[in-house]
């Protein structure tokens, strides 16, 4: 007998029909090719006593009828093997392994024993088992074809004389061994990135490298460094690409001042948040002679700096994005070049390609025009000094920034009435003292001052996109970056729809697209000030596609423009870089770029800013579970806001941190069943339901900051 079958056979008493199913399953899932009959089933089980045989056989008979087994011969079965195989990606949910078929079909469960060392996100092979009659596909991965990461992040933990790296449970089952000559003296309770070096089929743990030490568990900068090591983002410059920034000046000479429209002169200022530093957008506002508003959109020339294929380009290109962590920026660009020679900062001068229009008062462009361009900004406004200027009516610059705020509205007000979604989430902010320590929550709005920023940023790039997309009639479009974001999936629309109904909200969900967003952002007006309204506004951005990086226009549906890109960020965004350059290539008359080489550079970007946001999302979460840690034991209100098959996961109402209820902390007495389809768990002996949306008061019992999870209990 091999030493697989010999784990199978256990002392076992009187066991429960449930387990010898279970236990009969295993038998012949671990020997597809082997024949049994229900005695030898009851020897290599070790069921003993007649009764016991007797509920062996039955069990036999019934596989049979699903068709999970076949009779060789009279009362000798096997395996009715599928014999397929599949491709696809392992994801992990609390204690269970799925793989997502790679071709779309049905997700296939994988026993913890037969996932051959797969970890979270690997793309692997799985052999399908013979599949029981009402039950989801089963099988094991026999081959790991891509390993989705190879280097970890986590603390050091000593166990006998043998160092461990503690890996989440939801990544793989099992921590990682360091041999002492692979430590590179990291010490036990340091967090450490470790490079995976093999994990053989018979070892029972994996073994890796020690690569950098990030420093001791708890500290605030180790624990930052340690998420953007997690998602495999950058966490320090290369010394050579620093140098290589600080070696530039501004290049701002007489000569090139004359090869650009001189706009030094005319009234023009930022308006960003109050611990901003990379300024790479500002306005100008004056009269033309024929009463039009000539009002600027300029951008940081950052192009103009940063050269095709130079070590910064490189470097840029890899981050393809700034990473916006709770209580730091980690800039795409050296810090040079984003805070300072590419920064538009008052009152000095600075290179820009810019955006012009001609406007009347109902903000309808007439003309508009693409260039290059010198400005000097006379001012630099926070978001809440802006404000407070619209509010009064009066300050400095008040007669610039009350007519843009009056043109922005108009702005605004078109392209909703065009069909544009209504998106605007509260932002949960921290303040955060000297150490970095999470000392209070606060609530950030969108209000008149950044939608006035908003609606020019967005016509400059629609506009730039336009003029590259649609080139007029007999001119074919090149090659471009767009952005896009395609129509919602309808089976999702449609449940939330139904979801949205529950608490007395309907949603138009078939017809013009204009008619279906209206009555959306009805929705987001009707829902705001109520207990459900961060619920309903998060399963209504679930319900919608990503945004992404395209060479290929789809349009954007949720700002209802058909066509759409990124140029108005390039000092924090790599695609914007590229439109830059592509509209200079294209303004002197250049060819068309390759499209495929352009796609693979947007996929590229797409990627890069959802790890970025991933990064952004679990600082967060940190700080959450870093503010709650020293409130273990009070109790919240709460709303659920969301549900799974392993607990409840519940918002405070109070400063949005959101933590979780196990299933089995719901009710002792009870066991609990997930219904997908109607956002709830229920109690299979109370009929006791915790559904999406419902009010729930909690007491908090644990704050997990390796883990960075918030475990509640029913208060």
């Amino acid at each position: 007998m091999k030493k697989k079958d010999k784990r199978m056979k256990k002392a076992s008493g009187t066991l429960k029909k449930k387990e010898i199913v279970r236990r009969i399953i295993a038998a012949f899932n671990d020997n597809p090719t082997k024949t049994f009959n229900y005695k030898q089933l009851s020897s290599f089980l070790g069921v003993k006593g007649d009764a016991q045989r007797l509920l062996v056989c039955e069990v036999l008979y019934e596989l049979h009828d699903e068709e999970f087994l076949v009779e060789i011969s009279r009362g000798k079965y096997k395996l009715n093997s599928r014999g397929a195989f599949v491709e696809g990606v392992i994801e992990r949910r609390g204690v269970k392994t799925y793989v997502l078929p790679n071709d779309g079909g049905e997700e296939v469960f994988i026993p913890e024993r037969k996932a051959n060392h797969a970890m979270a996100g690997d793309t692997v092979q799985v052999y399908l088992y013979a599949r029981r009659r009402g039950l989801p596909p089963e099988g094991e991965v026999v081959e790991v074809l891509q390993r989705a990461k190879d280097t970890f992040v986590g603390i050091l933990k000593k166990t006998g004389t043998e160092m461990f790296l503690l890996v989440d449970n939801k990544i793989m089952s099992s921590d990682i061994h360091i041999p002492s000559h692979l430590l590179k003296k990291a010490r036990a309770g340091q967090k450490v990135v470790v490079k995976l070096l093999h994990w053989t089929p018979e070892a029972p743990y994996p073994e890796g490298e020690v690569m950098d030490v990030l420093g001791n568990a708890g500290d605030n900068n180790t624990e930052m460094h340690a998420i953007l090591a997690e998602f495999g983002l950058p966490y320090s410059y290369p010394a050579e690409v620093e140098r290589a920034a600080n070696a530039m000046d501004d290049g701002i000479t007489p000569e090139e001042i004359k090869k650009r429209v001189d706009m030094r002169n005319v009234c023009t200022f930022t308006i960003d948040p109050a611990d901003a530093k990379d300024f790479d957008d500002a306005l100008s506002l004056q009269q033309t002679k024929d009463g039009l508003w000539e009002v600027g959109v300029h951008i940081a020339d950052v192009t103009h700096y940063v050269r095709p294929g130079s070590i910064i380009d490189k470097e840029a290109y890899q981050r393809a994005t700034s990473v916006y962590l709770v209580d730091r920026t980690i800039p795409m660009l050296p810090e040079h070049l984003s805070n300072g020679i590419c920064s538009l900062r008052p009152n000095e001068e600075k290179l820009c390609f810019s955006v012009i229009f001609e406007m009347d008062d109902n903000a309808q462009v007439h003309n508009y025009r693409i260039c290059r361009t010198v400005i000097k900004s006379n001012r630099r406004f926070t978001y809440e000094e802006a404000q407070t200027i619209i509010e009064k009516g009066d300050g400095e610059l008040a007669d610039e920034l009350l007519t843009l705020n009056g043109l922005a509205q108009k702005l605004r007000q078109q392209r909703f009435e065009k069909g544009a979604i209504a998106f605007e989430r509260v932002e949960v902010k921290f303040h955060i003292d000297e150490q970095g320590k999470p000392t209070g929550v606060y609530f950030k709005e969108a209000k008149a001052a950044n939608q006035l920023i908003e609606e020019f940023m967005l016509l400059a790039n629609r506009t730039t996109a336009t003029h590259i997309g649609k080139p007029g009639k007999g001119k074919k479009a090149r090659t471009f970056v767009y952005r896009i974001h395609d129509t919602p999936n309808p089976d999702k629309f449609n449940n939330f729809a139904a979801f949205a109904k529950r608490f007395g909200y309907s949603l138009k969900t078939t017809g013009k697209k204009e008619s279906i967003s209206i009555s959306l952002n009805h929705l987001m007006e009707q829902v705001k000030g109520k207990g459900e309204q961060n619920l309903i506004e998060t399963l209504a951005l679930r319900s919608m596609a990503k945004a992404v990086y395209s060479t290929c226009n789809i349009g954007h549906y949720g700002l209802a423009f058909n066509y759409y890109t990124h140029f108005t960020s390039p000092i924090r965004r790599y695609p914007d870089m590229m439109v830059h350059r592509l509209l200079e290539r294209y303004m002197e008359e250049g060819a068309s770029v390759s499209e495929n080489e352009y796609e693979d550079y947007c996929q590229h970007a797409s990627d890069r800013e959802q790890l970025a946001a991933n990064a952004e999302r679990a600082s967060v979460k940190y700080k959450q579970v870093e503010y709650m840690s020293d409130k273990l034991g009070e109790v919240f209100e709460g709303v659920i806001s969301g549900v799974t098959e392993w607990g409840v996961y519940v918002e405070l109402k109070e400063n949005m941190c959101e933590g979780m209820i196990p299933i089995r902390m719901l009710d002792e007495d009870d066991y609990f069943i997930f219904d997908e389809t109607n956002y709830c768990v229920v109690g299979r002996k109370t009929n006791k339901k915790y559904q999406l949306g419902a009010p729930l008061k909690v007491k908090v019992v644990k704050a997990d900051l390796l883990k960075k999870q918030l475990d509640f209990a029913l208060a």
